[in-house]
């Protein structure tokens, strides 16, 4: 774990460095933000910031979200001064600690940080052969291209072979080629030099140097430009990157793993995607099963969901009730392990009995939550447009035969118009728009949820978000994924 330290705080700043230290992270210390900012493009990673409450946490926190550095910021102050911690989260901290430090609580936030659940769950016999081999070329340097519908655990299975792999005390940096605009992923991957583009205000060192002796992670590569796929190529054959506004190489020593929820071979036959881009990333190729097809690995991570989104929220842990179980277990989960977490969530919210029980559990298909006893198929499951609705007999698709299916009915057979006349008097636009806002709120702002929900590509669901973004309408905040 990477720790920057920000600020003076009357010589406390060096005692939680040295406790940080001793629970085994690396800690940089910066005098003041500008600083900060200034180590954080110049390739000085870190996993949080612990920022003295005097400091201007504000200006901080939007600069580091502007340049696209994703860290979680905690305050820290001397004392417990309640109006000092209240004005710090309001401008984005998401934590105070106070000072002077506690070894046990600066532990307990190192620890709550570095959850990455790097030690898999993965008991079932379908998981049993896939952690075999990636136990086994996990020491290796060998690229590994892991592969899976959205939401299986692609990025978590990275992270657990980054940590079994002799560059596990290195960096592990992951980029998510899907989520950062096309213009900008390259600038993100290779760094770029003051003054290359409009906005470029100062070097910034790009996400393959500060993986140097590490491993970057390239999520959802599949996404990514054919123009950008042939300097990704020559990155990962000449082990180097020329940052953008420069002719200079600069050397790299990286291990590369990549993701893709899309079917690669298809991708390349339709001249999507590089096919010698595909044979370097695809030296071994790790394919994850869908959740529904591990099943006895469901209760045992909605518990651990529970548990830690208990912790998150400040309530009682619950056990599954059995009710709960059977229902989790008769789910196809069609978002995978990602709905599950997203499930667990809400439920654990929700509950208002002693175990969690069933009715806490909101699942999003029709006919599973009409108390058919059975949940449908994946084929089956509702259109996105009737995501978060438990009535099957009031759809609110346009499509007839789908909200048919939803509702279990075979395509053709009578269907209730009530939902569909509700639309009469809207444009298709409005109507789309409301689809796209209202799954986004189901996948509690996970883009790359809602885009496999929607079945369109995370490019036009992006392109759609800034389209609403200048209409003035409000966007659901982005989450990880």
């Amino acid at each position: 774990m990477r720790l920057i330290i920000i600020g003076t705080l009357e010589g406390y700043i060096s005692q939680a460095g040295k406790i940080a230290l001793q629970k085994g992270a690396k800690v940089i210390h910066c005098e003041d933000t500008d600083q900060a900012i200034g180590a954080l493009l110049n390739g000085k990673g870190a996993d949080l910031a612990m920022i003295d409450v005097k400091q201007d946490i504000k200006s901080f926190v939007e600069r580091v979200e502007q340049e696209r550095i994703h860290i979680p910021v905690i305050a820290c102050g001397i004392g417990t001064d309640a109006r000092a911690a209240v004005k710090a989260i309001q401008q984005g901290a998401k934590e105070y600690v106070p000072l002077p430090p506690d070894a046990d609580l600066i532990a307990a936030v190192i620890a709550a940080v570095t959850q990455e659940q790097s030690d898999m769950i993965a008991s079932d016999p379908a998981m049993e052969s896939v952690m075999k081999l990636a136990d086994k070329i996990a020491p290796s340097e060998a690229t590994v291209l892991i592969t899976g519908e959205s939401g299986t655990g692609k990025e978590v299975m990275s992270q657990y072979i980054h940590k079994k792999s002799k560059r596990g005390s290195g960096p592990f940096i992951a980029v998510n080629c899907a989520a950062i605009p096309e213009n900008l992923l390259e600038s993100e991957l290779f760094g770029h030099e003051k003054g290359a583009f409009t906005g470029a205000t100062s070097r910034r060192i790009g996400k393959f140097e500060e993986a140097h002796m590490g491993t970057i992670l390239l999520d959802e590569v599949s996404e990514m430009h054919p123009l950008l796929q042939a300097k990704l190529l020559r990155a990962i054959q000449e082990r180097e990157i020329t940052r953008v506004g420069s002719n200079d190489a600069v050397k790299v020593d990286v291990r590369i793993l990549a993701t893709s929820n899309r079917n690669l071979e298809a991708s390349v036959q339709n001249g999507e995607f590089r096919e010698d881009l595909y044979f370097r990333l695809n030296v071994v190729n790790i394919a994850l099963p869908a959740l529904r097809e591990r099943p006895k690995d469901i209760v045992q991570l909605a518990q651990f969901f529970a548990d830690k989104y208990a912790d998150a929220n400040g309530v009682d842990k619950k056990k599954l009730s059995s009710e709960a179980v059977a229902k989790v277990t008769a789910y196809p989960w069609r978002g995978n392990i990602r709905e599950l977490e997203n499930t667990m969530h809400r439920a654990i919210l929700m509950s208002v009995e002693d175990s969690l029980e069933a009715d806490a559990i909101h699942l999003q298909d029709s006919a599973f939550q009409s108390g058919s006893g059975s949940a449908a198929a994946p084929s089956q499951a509702p259109s996105p447009s009737g995501v978060g609705r438990a009535n099957a007999a009031q759809p609110s698709a346009p499509s007839e035969a789908a909200s048919a299916t939803a509702a279990g009915q075979p395509a053709g057979a009578p269907v209730n118009k009530g939902g569909v006349e509700s639309l009469i008097g809207r444009t298709i636009a409005e109507v789309e728009r409301d689809m796209i806002i209202d799954t986004l709120e189901h996948t509690l702002g996970n883009r790359t949820h809602a885009a496999n929900i929607l079945g369109i590509s995370i490019r036009t669901l992006r392109n759609k978000l800034n389209q609403y973004k200048d209409e003035g309408i409000n966007i659901p905040a982005a989450s990880g994924g």
